[in-house]
């Protein structure tokens, strides 16, 4: 925050701090919204993004990227041009936003204070004329056993941006972050399990109309049409639902047809 300094300190004017914590708070109230939990995670997420940008002074752009994919993915992002110094870093696994992500700490610092260390990074930050960065990790759990899953870069065409208050704020944007990506995996745990049990609901119910079908067509009970739907699906390696589909399909057709029985299973 290198606007409203006060003195040799560098401390950021009252003015400052009370904008940028009013623009979070305002953002994190919003999140704690019931509306919010239906959003996509890449909404909140871009939401929290441009929340950064606003509250910090010299970010001209904010990413988020997503470490608990096959590969790191930008999955926010409030200006696409800063996109390709992403890609430059994920390419050649180097660069601020992976050192933050493997040390677990934020880095902030000029473009060119490394060039021998992240060249890809600094050469794609110089053609997006980014002067300073900031990259802020994103951890989901317990502090002694916290989960990475992503990191907030922070990018500003500014030299000598970002001081230890950004950075602060930052982490505190990340920590809603890392909120939002821990729901977005709960109900995503959730529809898994609702659409399991939907699909074992269907599967019990054709079971059962298969069995109905070989009771009433052939003048068996229940026990002996479910134990031939058995002896079929393992003589097959079928898995029993889909004997019991494959029974009504082929039933269905020969209705159709005026055949008027249903074939024992085989």
């Amino acid at each position: 925050m290198t606007i409203g300094r006060d003195g040799p300190a560098e401390y950021p004017s009252m003015t400052a701090v009370t904008f940028a914590l009013d623009t979070v708070t305002a953002a994190l109230d919003t999140l704690r919204g019931e509306a919010a939990a239906a959003e996509a995670l890449e909404v909140v997420l871009l939401r929290l993004a441009r929340t950064g940008v606003a509250a910090l002074p010299d970010a001209d752009a904010i990413s988020v990227t997503r470490f608990d994919e096959p590969h790191p993915v930008t999955m926010a992002v409030t200006d696409p041009g800063v996109e390709p110094i992403d890609a430059a870093q994920y390419a050649a696994g180097r660069g601020p936003c992976l050192q933050a992500a493997s040390t677990r700490r934020p880095v902030r610092a000029g473009v060119g204070d490394d060039d021998d260390g992240w060249p890809e990074f600094t050469s794609a930050a110089r053609a997006a004329e980014i002067r300073a960065y900031l990259s802020v990790p994103l951890l989901v759990g317990d502090v002694d056993a916290a989960e990475l899953v992503g990191s907030f870069n922070v990018y500003s065409g500014r030299e000598g941006a970002f001081d230890p208050f950004d950075e602060k704020l930052m982490e505190l944007l990340s920590t809603a972050a890392s909120a939002a990506i821990t729901n977005a995996r709960r109900w995503d745990r959730s529809r898994q399990t609702v659409e399991q049990l939907q699909a074992a609901l269907v599967s019990r119910s054709e079971i059962d109309q298969a069995k109905g079908v070989l009771m009433g067509m052939h003048g068996i009970d229940a026990e002996e049409a479910f134990a031939q739907l058995v002896a079929v699906s393992q003589r097959t390696n079928t898995k029993l639902y889909d004997v019991a589909r494959e029974m009504l399909c082929t039933t269905t057709a020969r209705t159709s047809a005026g055949a008027g029985t249903a074939p024992p299973p085989r």
